[in-house]
């Protein structure tokens, strides 16, 4: 019977937030060699977290469920609950039995009405150890139905010059494989852009060397082979696969058993500083990047049920998929990625296809934190993306002052924090736009923009921090914090204050205050810290790289107004033509480098 998903438990690798996998009342031991979880007499064991419950909305508006199915295996004597999360009522245990668990004979529970498409909600269980010590070795929801048509699923990794990182995915995948009920339905490809990882092909792997295009090159590649071999679905993922390979289960299973064929799949993503945050369940796209449900405490169950209610109920429109992790099927492509090189690749390619994206909890990757990422290049890479949704999708479309705003914006939130150099590549990137789709053919392996940018980089570049200064005095930055706040707009954060940098203050801020304006506010010179404290570098206060900057944007405002009509058309024509298969296979010629 196929396995909806399994409790899964802390993996040292990956996550060890314990409190994301089960909840315990009373001695509870967990050994992280076996997987196992000792109960003393008493205690109570609960599965209703983000990776181990059941989102029965999801799975019963998605799929074709016309039988549902709980078990769990251990030994010892316990009492078992199932626990019926439902929207805006109360909670309901559905099941309640003590059974005698005996090692290979696991306890099963029927949820057959519990089966089928209007009802919404979560199931969770719950074990309580009676008696004596109960152990628990493991659990699952699965279904009676099997699949219509078992889907072939193409596994695309990208990868640059990360030998050791894609070496040990690749490893983890055939393992995974080897033990999985529809592993030989799924193929893993390799697209090797630095055409150094040494990935052997073998009856689950296939390398492809490639061009250097970036992702977007990447994942185009990807793309086409799994066209060409005939895979029903594609699954766009990382080179070091930071997730359970119980996500790749959970895809293929939700994706086997989808009611629409244009059903797509998204992971979720969390930041590696804080594990137990949850920074991205799906987002959407609308002048910026929109990161739905940022800041859910992942150890708190109740914010994780109402997270998985709202999001089973509703999604955004220009909901999108990150390509850390996004499964989807092949013949809903109409359109293959922008030539991006990367930064905003998989927005656009969410945007321009018929996907219905969903997101499923515990399928979810696990990223550096995007601030620390963050650079002059970064920032030329994702204002170009921005403008370009607006100009060629039509539930994005602005006025020409209104798109403008965006590369505004842009500008003055590094403006405002002294990081002119990040400004001057915004400025580029924004200047690169209006020379039409063809800048993007022209340079699509961003060589020579990669070397105007570093060549820019003097002050925004990671130092040892035994370097960085040290705070000086602090008196603009202890005003109240409204009243900062507004010194600091009308000020320009000191731009219009002569002598500002003699009299402003001189500011350490840690990684989190990077990527904010607000903390800058006060400052005439501002040390930023990595997360580990190990790095820094410092940005000063400058009238002179203000003005010019704000002169120049003024300009180039009034050029982009007076030719927005004819770029918008240009880039519609050529995001149609540079989107296209015939584009890529022309571009990165997909046969000549296959491997045998």
């Amino acid at each position: 019977m196929p396995t909806l998903q399994n409790f899964i438990s802390p993996d040292p690798e990956i996550c060890t937030e314990h409190a994301l996998f089960y909840q315990a009342k009373g001695a509870i031991g967990f050994s992280q060699s076996t997987g196992r979880y000792v109960l003393a007499p008493g205690a109570r064991i609960s599965f209703g977290t983000y990776f181990n419950l059941f989102s029965l909305g999801k799975w019963n508006r998605s799929c074709r469920l016309d039988s549902l199915f709980a078990e769990v295996s251990g030994s010892g004597k316990a009492e078992i609950r199932i626990v019926h999360a439902r929207p805006g009522l109360s909670w309901e245990v559905v099941y309640c039995e003590i059974a005698e668990l005996q090692d290979g004979q696991p306890h099963t529970v029927s949820l057959q009405e519990f089966a089928g498409a209007d009802t919404e909600g979560a199931l969770y269980a719950e074990v309580q150890a009676l008696g004596g010590e109960v152990t628990l070795t493991g659990g699952r929801f699965f279904t009676g139905d099997e699949p219509e048509q078992l889907p072939r699923l193409a596994v695309s990794i990208t990868t640059f010059k990360r030998e050791k990182e894609v070496q040990n995915t690749v490893a983890r995948l055939e393992r995974f494989l080897g033990q999985f009920a529809y592993g030989s339905q799924i193929r893993v490809q390799v697209v090797d852009n630095g055409q150094s990882a040494e990935i052997a092909a073998t009856k689950n792997v296939i390398p492809y060397p490639n061009r250097n295009l970036g992702g977007a090159g990447g994942f185009a590649r990807g793309l086409l082979e799994a066209e060409k071999d005939g895979y029903t679905h594609c699954l766009f993922m990382d080179d070091d696969a930071s997730f359970h390979m119980e996500n790749i289960a959970r895809c293929y299973t939700f994706l086997a058993l989808a009611r629409d064929p244009k059903t797509a799949l998204a992971g979720a993503m969390i930041n590696n500083t804080h594990k137990w945050c949850m920074w991205e369940n799906g987002a959407f796209f609308d002048g910026s990047c929109h990161p739905l449900y940022n800041g859910t405490d992942l150890r708190n169950p109740a914010e994780v049920v109402q997270m998985e209610f709202k999001s089973a109920r509703s999604t955004p429109a220009t909901l999108y998929g990150g390509w850390w992790f996004f499964a989807f099927p092949v013949a809903s492509v109409s359109r293959h990625p922008f030539p991006f090189f990367v930064r905003g690749d998989d927005i656009s390619f969410s945007l321009a296809n018929d996907f219905r994206i969903c997101t499923l909890n515990g399928v979810v990757s696990f990223q550096d934190d995007f601030t620390e990422k963050e650079s002059p290049q970064t920032l030329y890479l994702d204002l170009r993306n921005h403008l370009i949704h607006h100009l060629v999708f039509d539930q994005l479309e602005r006025s020409p002052l209104g798109t403008a705003r965006i590369a505004i914006r842009f500008m003055l939130r590094s403006m405002l924090r002294f990081k002119y150099e990040s400004a001057e590549a915004q400025l580029l990137a924004w200047q690169d736009v209006m020379k039409g789709p063809a800048f993007f053919d022209e340079n699509i392996d961003m060589s020579q923009r990669r070397a105007d940018i570093k060549a820019l980089m003097q002050d925004e570049v990671w130092q040892p921090a035994s370097g960085a200064p040290a705070p000086g005095r602090a008196r603009f930055s202890r005003l109240p914090r409204r009243l900062r706040h507004y010194f600091g707009l009308f000020t320009l954060n000191g731009h219009l204050i002569p002598f500002w940098k003699t009299i402003g203050d001189r500011m350490v801020l840690d990684i989190g205050e990077r990527g904010i304006v607000f903390p800058a506010f006060g400052g005439a010179r501002l040390t930023y810290f990595n997360t580990r404290g190990d790095k820094a570098y410092t940005v000063t206060h400058s009238k002179r790289h203000f003005f010019s900057l704000a002169w120049r944007m003024a300009k180039t405002l009034l050029a982009f107004r007076s030719s927005y009509g004819g770029l918008k058309a240009a880039y519609r024509k050529g995001y149609a033509d540079m989107a296209s298969k015939a584009y890529w296979e022309k571009t990165l010629d997909s046969g000549q480098d296959r491997a045998a």
